[in-house]
């Protein structure tokens, strides 16, 4: 990665570097198009409907993504919403369980691409959705990252974020939602 790296949302124009960089990854985690934390996947749908409705998410302004570009290639990239935008996560009984009041941001997931990871694309993105909330208002910021301290994690399972990410950008620990997820917040 150069080290002009620049972000910007997805929107209409930043949409070919994203879906380059979605289809060279075999449509990212089984073609969910980063629609798995906007719709209920599995059983039913494809990755052509996963791609249709994101593009017309974009269309109609209704997704948050900030990429992390490289002149015009896009090489990962953070989603953010609000719960209404985004109402699937994952620990979702023990998330509901202990869940005192609803966040007014959701940072959902990250993608790297392939032998991009390790290489600050999530630490960039998510500086750039924080950003982004700050200027749409701001309020408290949830995520739901993975603790990778105490073992070797493969890439596939932090599209969530590594906590160590959040915990740079000045979120805290919540509560934990699964064995090593865990809530953590800010306040932008």
């Amino acid at each position: 990665m150069a080290n002009a790296v620049t972000v910007a949302m997805l929107d209409e124009d930043t949409w070919p570097s994203f879906a380059a960089l979605v289809e060279a990854n075999n449509g990212v985690w089984g073609g969910c198009w980063c629609m798995g934390f906007h719709v209920k996947l599995g059983k039913g749908r494809g990755p052509q409907q996963n791609r249709d409705e994101k593009r017309e998410l974009v269309r109609s302004g209704t997704t948050h993504n900030v990429l992390v570009l490289d002149g015009d290639a896009c090489r990962g990239w953070c989603q953010f919403g609000s719960p209404a935008e985004l109402p699937e996560i994952k620990s979702r009984r023990r998330y509901d369980k202990e869940l005192t009041r609803l966040p007014d941001w959701r940072i959902t997931c990250f993608f790297t691409g392939k032998g991009l990871r390790k290489g600050g694309v999530a630490d960039t993105a998510l500086g750039g959705a924080l950003a982004e909330i700050d200027r749409l208002g701001g309020g408290i910021v949830e995520g739901y990252p993975e603790e990778t301290d105490d073992r070797t994690v493969s890439g596939s399972y932090l599209h969530t974020g590594p906590m160590a990410v959040f915990e740079k950008h000045g979120f805290t620990r919540t509560r934990p939602i699964s064995p090593h997820r865990w809530v953590v917040t800010r306040t932008v």
